[in-house]
């Protein structure tokens, strides 16, 4: 607990931030460290879209990677990582903001020895607010990119989600790759409070073709469950749409995924190349299904779901076609071993990590060399309601 004068002083701290203009967000932040905390250098590092390094908005600052230094620790762990500054006595001090499991960035200060007991409360305060202000400013789209963005790339990072979500129930991240120059894998959650409905697919072709014809199929899809249909019904409607757009020229690989927070079921619509990986305990093995037409071949499919349970601990890796059929240079296929493998090594890791060392792995599989599809991850750990008391 802070004590009143320390409690007042948060208070208008918190004021001024959710005051500020969004493009002003972050100097006013910077300005709050150094009058009440006594902090010089503060500044906030955005984490850029292949989440490998972390992006200062102060300019003239160079780009700090996110493995092997301590704000990219910060990052990594989600805590607070405190360095030895100087001789005096002083820290640098990084703190993680992040929003209900998506991370942001970080928070980097110089400080005295002490600092303020709110310094954590104003990270979180200031994550939050930076989430609202993204929809009203480009200023930290423009920071987070270390290289242009395709038009296709574009379209699909404006059509994601949040990228990951923490819920009693579950955790979930998921990552685009190649993050710069992603064209038609995507995907798509929503949660409420009895169920998760989540969506991974791969538009076919490339370019801004294969990106406008993803946009169309998961748009569809959401205009059905917001209107209260399940996923098959979903699927129906996809279908409908791209075929009366495409005429059966063109589709969209999904699959479909419901999940029954109370019970750990999930109910599944295959309709088309993404896999599903599960880690129960020491084994990981495929949770396969009946392959149904993708959206959009015939227009008129009938769509029907299959089942099947998480149980708390569960972990479930779900990847398009780009991953789990890509090629080595040596035509080695990923998704026969090399995958499983990467995975192996995520399993003490959250998911936004354990995603980021997949992609990793995934990139350095093609020694070099560009893969020939691109890829979506999506990694979901499963707690279960009550831990697990059904």
């Amino acid at each position: 607990m802070h004590d009143e004068p320390a409690e007042k002083e948060f208070q208008a701290i918190a004021q001024a931030v959710w005051a500020a203009p969004p493009h002003e967000l972050i100097d006013v932040a910077n300005g709050l460290i150094g009058r009440y905390a006594n902090g010089v250098d503060a500044g906030v590092l955005l984490i850029d879209y292949r989440q490998a390094f972390l992006v200062p908005t102060v300019p003239g600052h160079e780009d700090v990677p996110v493995d092997n230094t301590a704000p990219g620790q910060a990052f990594a762990a989600q805590r607070t990582v405190v360095e030895r500054a100087d001789e005096d006595g002083g820290r640098l001090v990084h703190l993680p903001l992040t929003v209900q499991g998506e991370r942001l960035g970080v928070l980097s200060v110089r400080l005295p020895d002490g600092g303020p007991p709110w310094l954590e409360e104003f990270a979180a305060v200031l994550a939050r607010a930076m989430k609202i202000a993204n929809q009203g400013t480009d200023l930290f789209r423009r920071i987070r990119r270390r290289t242009r963005l395709t038009l296709a790339a574009e379209m699909q990072w404006d059509l994601l989600p949040a990228p990951a979500c923490d819920t009693a129930e579950f955790h979930l991240a998921g990552q685009l790759e190649p993050a710069y120059a992603v064209w038609g894998d995507n995907f798509d959650w929503a949660a409420s409070g009895e169920r998760l409905t989540l969506t991974v697919s791969n538009g076919m072709g490339s370019g801004t073709d294969a990106a406008a014809l993803t946009h169309l199929a998961i748009s569809a899809l959401r205009n059905a469950r917001r209107s209260g249909a399940g996923i098959a019904e979903q699927a129906a409607l996809a279908d409908q749409t791209v075929f009366a757009r495409h005429r059966g020229e063109r589709h969209v690989d999904t699959l479909l995924l419901d999940f029954e927070l109370a019970t750990g079921r999930v109910r599944v619509t295959d309709a088309g190349s993404p896999r599903i990986l599960r880690m129960r305990g020491s084994a990981t093995d495929g949770v396969g299904f009946e392959a149904q037409m993708p959206l959009g071949m015939f227009g008129d499919t009938r769509y029907v779901t299959e089942e099947f349970t998480a149980e708390p601990g569960d972990r479930l890796v779900i990847v398009s076609d780009g991953v789990h059929t890509a090629l080595s240079p040596a035509g080695e296929p990923y998704g026969e071993s090399a995958l499983i493998q990467a995975l192996r090594a995520t399993r003490m890791q959250e998911p936004p990590e354990a995603v980021r060392t997949v992609i990793r792995h995934f990139v350095a599989y093609h020694e070099e060399t560009e893969p020939a599809d691109d890829a979506v991850i999506v990694c979901i750990d499963w707690t279960g309601r009550d831990g697990g008391v059904r």
